[in-house]
């Protein structure tokens, strides 16, 4: 499809709407669509998107804000209508051939009234673009917004339903107020949240990502991390039992198992092989992620340490440690800690972590893990975002639906 996306400015221009018009834009992008950002400032930043600058779509147009100044006294300049006309003719040209176009703010704000009038003008016309009002804010709603508007046109168009487009707001509040305001069913509005760009806000790199996407993370919880080499003091096979365990309660579970086998004991092949048996008997393929088998030379020490800001907590089931490294970078990354109560660990985690024995029940360890990640508000605010505000997610459950009818 071909997608216009329009606000009053779009990035480099820094503001909440403009992040979120510039995320939309990528995922669309990402996704295959011919997406084009209309705006009246900004530049194109990304080759997908270009960005077509029409100055007087802005709010900060010489023009347009000399107009404003009159309307937000409730007079309607001369020059109203004939600028009204201008930006219709100019969005027209741009958007030729585009299927829909989605509006930020345009149709809740009297930033710029002439544009709000010319994009209604267009909704209405045969074979134009199909309309998505995109709403984070309602002029109508805000009392720091009142003394801007007035009965009328073409205030009203703030708090009247445009005929056959679509209303998104951005929160169950929002969505509350524009339904009072418009007298429109709830169902007519749907919520569609702002996200993260998650890989960018915890500063992962391309291999990162790929992984994340690759072994389907984004809806996995708890992701566990061991992040050690494979060699039978590490007691691995425990680990792995440990999660068939937890996955009764928890089916989203996973472990990720980081390193390759250790590098001076040659039966420790046999040992990677033997927790592959393990896993399939356990019926724990796509569960149970053994990274050696991926990069059997071992990953970076960086994409490790990203690995442990994508963890829900971290899981060691040693039977020997000297030192317990895994420990300190736990604890900078803020993960919860499951280990066996050796002495180096105890020393190092003190009461900050939860310990079994390595000759412990699968069973009574997976209950352990459940009992303290249920208690977590951290770990539970974590997942929540994870699974339902990255922008990815946002756009595979919210935006794709309302693009299909």
């Amino acid at each position: 499809m071909k997608i216009g996306l329009i606000h009053y400015s779009a990035p480099p221009v820094v503001g909440g709407v403009e992040t979120v018009l510039a995320q939309q834009a990528v995922q669309l992008a990402k996704a295959g669509h011919q997406v084009r950002i209309l705006a009246g400032r900004g530049e194109t930043w990304d080759a997908r998107i270009p960005v077509d600058v029409l100055p007087k779509i802005d709010s900060r147009y010489p023009n347009i804000l000399k107009m404003k100044g009159s309307l937000d006294n409730g007079k309607i300049p001369a020059e109203f209508n004939p600028l009204v006309e201008q930006i219709q003719n100019e969005i027209q040209r741009a958007s030729t051939g585009m299927d829909w176009l989605i509006v930020h703010n345009v149709a809740s704000l009297a930033k710029n009234l002439a544009l709000t009038a010319a994009l209604y003008n267009i909704s209405q016309q045969p074979n134009a673009p199909r309309l998505i009002l995109w709403h984070h804010d309602l002029a109508w709603t805000t009392p720091r917004y009142r003394d801007e508007l007035y009965p009328g046109y073409p205030w009203d168009l703030l708090r009247t339903p445009w005929p056959g487009v679509k209303q998104v707001v951005v929160s169950e509040a929002r969505r509350q107020e524009l339904a009072e305001l418009m007298n429109l069913p709830i169902k007519k509005i749907s919520v569609i949240p702002a996200g993260l760009d998650m890989a960018n806000f915890l500063g992962l790199d391309p291999a990162a990502i790929e992984y994340y996407a690759n072994l389907h993370l984004e809806e996995s919880a708890p992701i566990l991390l061991a992040p050690v080499r494979l060699t039978r003091r590490k007691n691995l096979e425990l680990a792995v039992n440990t999660l068939a365990k937890l996955r009764l309660k928890l089916p989203k579970a996973v472990l990720i198992i980081t390193g390759p086998p250790g590098a001076h004991n040659p039966t420790n092949l046999d040992y990677l092989k033997n927790l592959e048996g393990l896993r399939s008997e356990l019926g724990l393929v796509g569960a149970v992620h053994l990274l050696g088998e991926i990069v059997p030379e071992g990953l970076p020490g960086s994409t490790v340490a990203e690995f442990y800001r994508l963890a829900d907590g971290l899981l060691l089931t040693s039977r020997e440690e000297g030192f317990g490294i895994p420990i300190l970078e736990a604890g900078l990354s803020r993960l919860p800690v499951f280990c066996t109560d050796l002495p180096p660990l105890r020393a190092l985690a003190g009461k900050s972590a939860t310990y079994f024995s390595p000759d412990d029940d699968p069973s009574y360890i997976a209950k352990l893990i459940a009992k303290k990640l249920s208690k977590d508000p951290v770990y539970q605010l974590r997942v929540r975002v994870r699974q339902e505000f990255t922008w990815d997610a946002i756009y595979r459950r919210l935006i794709v639906p309302l693009l299909e009818f």
